[in-house]
């Protein structure tokens, strides 16, 4: 089928059952000895972090605060990552292989109750059955792999989690959001915004925007095409509208960036050898410009403008704003081309490694001219990157990430910073050497419009001492240290993306 045809049926149904996704063609298998991490981890107890749960659902557990939030913090952070990765004597070698489990950490009366479950996918109640995993996988080749017939069939829903509406969802890459009970956080199913949309792409990390609507895309480099599905939901949960974008060629993306007019994606090249999994198939082309695509939310069914800049690899992105007719994104790079096709590789295979962050840079894109460039900022060590979502649209915001600072017993983050390039203030606290700290969600203060006023609430795993724990902080005094802390009885592996919902008032 060619790529016109293919973009022209995607919409109607016609492409789903025809074309599975690229990401799901495997042949020999590759992976990791559960034994051999297993010695890694008597080692290198950090390595804890890469470990598979000990079961299926933790909690409800309620932990003491240390310290006191102010009265007005209340709410529930979600979080989500990869959990479960081993059957049957085979360890998965990539970490975005392994099944998603949520967490929900609900704050009230000087108190936090913990709850945790796996999704309940297709893939993980077949696979518990079988007692192996036999699903296709993203970055490890599996041996005899059942057949599927969709993408929702070998879902992992292992990246992130949203709000929507009053309606808890589990995100990943390839497939359907999986809706989750709030509460309980049982797996209701995937979800299907239109018959015609069934299995199609939504990704990880939606946008909110300021009316309360939310954007986001679908690659259809996942499904074997070029271009994008360009996705609007309302803020009651309903579809507002899903669009195909054509681009030149297949490019990776993982997220995107907003400012109040248009939406910017950034792709990167690559070349596509079938002989294994997706990760262990596609390399990453350094040769080749990376594309930017600059879409007009007043006109999502076009691309506004198409921009060619030097290559790079990010994951994520920070901030966006439009000035004199130039948008200005930051974005994380990455620059070690190996690590970031398979990151923290060393770690779930048991072997001691490297850390291998990124550096915060700004991609100027010059809508009058078509120029593109980057700029450095100077700022190292750093991923995972949140913001206020009051920021002005006319200049930076604030960044708030997890970051490397001081003595370290891991190859991890340790420290959270906030990074204000407008003014140059920096703030970090550091929260220990054995202690990994996770990505930092910012929550708006109720019923404050001023920017950066609220609170950072990030999860944390202290592996000398084997528990899971949550931090927060005052946004404007980061460098003051927690307001509040707890730790729980035990401990999960380290997660990818969380969402705080606030408690009504």
């Amino acid at each position: 089928m060619d790529r016109r045809r293919f973009l022209r049926n995607l919409l109607s149904g016609a492409t789903v059952a025809a074309l599975g996704p690229t990401l799901l063609h495997g042949s020999d298998a590759l992976a990791g000895d559960p034994a051999e991490f297993a010695a890694g981890l008597r080692e290198r107890p950090y390595l804890a972090g890469w470990r598979q749960v000990s079961a299926e659902a933790f909690g409800p557990t309620t932990v003491q605060l240390e310290g006191r939030l102010p009265a007005d913090f209340a709410g529930t952070l979600y979080r989500n990552g990869p959990a479960w990765f081993e059957r049957d004597g085979f360890r998965y070698e990539h970490w975005f292989d392994g099944d998603g489990m949520v967490h929900g950490w609900r704050f009230g009366g000087g108190t936090v109750t913990h709850r945790g479950r796996m999704v309940q996918t297709p893939k993980f109640q077949r696979e518990r059955r079988a007692g192996r995993f036999n699903t296709p996988a993203a970055g490890t080749t599996i041996p005899e792999p059942a057949a599927i017939r969709n993408n929702d069939d070998a879902s992992t829903a292992n990246t992130s989690v949203v709000i929507i509406g009053g309606r808890l969802f589990a995100l990943s890459e390839a497939g359907s959001a999986f809706e989750l009970d709030p509460d309980q956080l049982d797996t209701i199913g995937p979800m299907t915004w239109r018959p015609n949309l069934q299995a199609l792409p939504f990704s990880a990390h939606p946008l909110r925007d300021r009316d309360g609507s939310w954007w986001n895309f679908g690659s259809l480099s996942m499904m074997g095409g070029a271009g994008l599905l360009l996705w609007h939901i309302g803020a009651d949960a309903t579809l507002r509208g899903a669009h195909v974008l054509e681009t030149d060629a297949p490019g990776y993306l993982h997220a995107f960036v907003q400012t109040d007019q248009h939406l910017v994606f950034l792709l990167t090249p690559f070349d596509y050898t079938p002989g294994g999994a997706f990760f262990e198939s596609m390399r990453f082309a350094p040769q080749r410009a990376c594309t930017a695509v600059v879409v007009d939310k007043a006109a999502p069914d076009r691309i506004a403008r198409r921009f060619e800049v030097d290559f790079t690899i990010a994951y994520h992105f920070g901030d966006a704003f439009e000035r004199n007719g130039e948008i200005v994104v930051r974005t994380m790079r990455h620059a070690d081309v190996s690590e970031a096709r398979s990151p923290h590789r060393a770690a779930m295979l048991g072997h001691e490694g490297a850390a291998a962050p990124a550096d915060l840079a700004e991609l100027r894109l010059d809508m009058r001219s078509g120029g593109a460039r980057w700029a450095k900022t100077g700022i190292g060590g750093v991923e995972f990157p949140m913001l206020d979502p009051r920021a002005p649209s006319d200049r930076s915001a604030r960044l708030y990430m997890p970051t490397n600072a001081g003595d370290a017993s891991a190859p991890y983050f340790n420290a959270v910073q906030m990074v204000d390039l407008a003014t140059g203030r920096h703030a970090l606290h550091r929260y220990g050497r054995d202690i990994l700290a996770e990505e930092h969600v910012f929550v708006p203060r109720p019923g404050s419009s001023r920017p950066d006023d609220g609170w950072l609430v990030g999860t944390l795993f202290d592996h000398a001492r084997d528990r899971s724990g949550i931090a927060v902080l005052d946004a404007q005094h980061v460098d003051d240290g927690p307001l509040a802390t707890t730790w729980l009885p035990y401990a999960f592996p380290l997660g990818f993306h969380g969402h705080f919902a606030q408690a009504a008032a």
